[in-house]
């Protein structure tokens, strides 16, 4: 996928081409974010600016107050729990806690994730394992020194 479609839809947006109907472009989600994680970007297909999340520069971390500021209802205001944005999944080939030749144990993805213990737990106490409370923030992909979780976006991966 080129980089350009690598973006994560704010918490409680609607499905993408409803989302693309409703957004008229005001910026009021973006100047919301508490972490200005929100960027107002040319949307090339649909025309206009929408709001995306760039994780690997700059993640979600579910402050949830984007939903609450759009005036046209194309992202919802709905709890973290609800927000979701993808779905995470780690690659065990590249997770330090996994590769026991190295004899090391990261949780990085784990201390950070914004639904710790939830969206990701410690399986045997300390594999950090990706559930399906995961809502696809993109904090646990850009934490990962060795890139070893990756985020699907919502509208690639389809209906839960």
């Amino acid at each position: 996928m080129a980089d350009s479609f690598l973006f994560l839809r704010p918490p409680g947006s609607l499905p993408e081409k409803e989302f693309k109907a409703r957004c008229i472009s005001c910026g009021r989600c973006m100047v919301a974010c508490t972490f200005r994680c929100l960027k107002m970007t040319p949307d090339f297909f649909f025309g206009g600016e929408t709001p995306k999340v760039f994780h690997h520069q700059s993640p979600c971390h579910l402050c949830m107050k984007c939903g609450p500021a759009c005036p046209t209802g194309a992202l919802l205001p709905v709890s973290m729990e609800e927000s979701d944005m993808g779905t995470a999944a780690i690659d065990p080939t590249r997770c330090l806690s996994y590769r026991k030749e190295l004899n090391l144990m990261c949780w990085t993805c784990y201390e950070r994730c914004p639904l710790r213990a939830s969206a990701i737990v410690l399986k045997n106490g300390y594999l950090p394992q990706i559930t399906d409370k995961c809502v696809g923030c993109g904090v646990c992909e850009y934490v990962c020194p060795v890139k070893a979780v990756s985020v699907t976006p919502a509208r690639f991966r389809g209906p839960r």
